[in-house]
């Protein structure tokens, strides 16, 4: 007899990177455009800060509580009241997770029952699609209008008696949309008026370029009992190795995040901890100066990518370190990444896996690279593209 998988893990969709990651690794030399991080790294007191913890501190062998350190937590409340316009109150709560992926996954066990139903806007991220389907629950996909901002009338119009939550990823991945505040604070309300919560991703809080504005919807008044906000380090800090990010939640949700935090993990990561304490120590004017490049090199890309005239349409991204682009092409998109991999040396990301509606998509990530090397990169993808289609 076969040995028996779960039928439900079964059904997940296998993450497109390292399907990627494989193409390029045979074909030596090319430059990739698909996986979604930065090419700088953590702020120095990290390293100083973690090499003393290792050398002199106890607490980095042991277990810690399962909701994070107190230096930590204290750090993270002070940046969301800041910055975010999250005042500490009783009906928070700060956990630190590893990573924001996690956040998500425990948020959708924390307030779903298999077979309830979780709204995603399509083109969505991946991993939360997967997170879903593994918590045994069904995604509800509602495609995003043209210029991929959601549509409230869609939304609306998904719900039903077994929905739990609606996701909003911005600045988004992976299309670079910065969704705008009336917006958030439009599907925010339909989930307090449907009983719902609105889950809120905001990672690339801190990549916006003119005139966008990233908006926190659990900043608005009467919002926190149904808004759940997810944050990380990955991006902003350099740090996506460390897996550490952190999540608001209402209240009511501690004792179930206490649950399933010390069954998945028991304790972030406590050296992680320590150094997520440091980095947050240098602060966003940190992040700022190491994020100022990336106007110029999203400049860069649409220009490259506007050389293919009518070939594509991209809608032009706000914020994150992405762009969308439809291509106007029969083939099927993972057939046209693995031409340009094997024929033009760059790699980007077919948009299927992001659930783009009917058609061919492309997903470019400029974010891992220096501007030269971007620039080599996207003249390869424009030459290949008008080769191609």
């Amino acid at each position: 007899m076969d040995p028996f998988i779960s039928r439900r893990i079964l059904g997940v969709q296998s993450p497109m990177i390292p399907v990627v990651g494989e193409m390029i690794k045979r074909h030596p030399g090319t430059i990739s455009l698909g996986q979604g991080v930065v090419h700088y790294g953590p702020p120095a007191a990290l390293v100083e800060a973690t090499a003393k913890a290792v050398g002199s501190d106890p607490r980095v062998h042991r277990y810690g509580l399962a909701l994070g350190l107190d230096p930590l937590l204290d750090a993270i409340r002070s940046k969301l009241e800041a910055e975010n316009g999250i005042a500490p109150s009783p009906d928070h709560c700060v956990a630190v997770t590893a990573g924001s992926n996690m956040g998500f996954l425990e948020a959708v066990l924390a307030i779903a029952d298999p077979g309830d139903e979780v709204i995603l806007l399509s083109p969505f991220y991946f991993n939360q699609e997967m997170a879903i389907v593994i918590a045994g629950c069904k995604a509800v996909i509602v495609a995003t209008d043209a210029e991929y901002q959601p549509v409230i009338g869609a939304i609306e119009a998904a719900i039903t008696d077994r929905t739990r939550a609606i996701v909003t990823v911005s600045p988004n991945n992976p299309t670079g949309a910065v969704y705008p505040a009336d917006i958030l604070a439009a599907i925010n309300g339909l989930c307090k008026s449907r009983n719902i919560y609105h889950i809120a991703d905001e990672a690339y809080e801190y990549f916006t370029y003119e005139p966008a504005r990233h908006f926190s919807p659990a900043s608005l008044p009467g919002s926190a009992s149904h808004t759940i906000s997810l944050y990380s380090l990955s991006k902003a800090y350099g740090m996506a190795g460390w897996r550490i990010g952190y999540m608001v939640l209402p209240s009511h949700l501690e004792e179930s995040m206490k649950k399933i935090q010390d069954t998945n993990l028991i304790c972030p990561p406590l050296l992680n901890q320590l150094a997520a304490t440091a980095a947050l120590g240098a602060g966003r004017a940190w992040c700022q100066t190491q994020i100022a490049p990336f106007g110029a090199v999203r400049n860069l890309v649409l220009g490259e990518l506007s050389r293919l005239g009518d070939r594509v349409r991209l809608p032009s991204p706000g914020g994150a370190f992405y762009a969308l682009m439809q291509v106007h092409s029969p083939r099927p998109d993972m057939e046209l990444v693995e031409d340009l991999i094997h024929n033009f040396g760059v790699a980007v990301m077919p948009g299927s896996t992001f659930g783009t509606p009917q058609g061919c998509y492309l997903r470019v990530a400029y974010g891992a690279l220096d501007q030269s090397t971007v620039a080599e990169g996207m003249g390869r993808l424009v030459r290949g593209l008008r080769e191609l289609i």
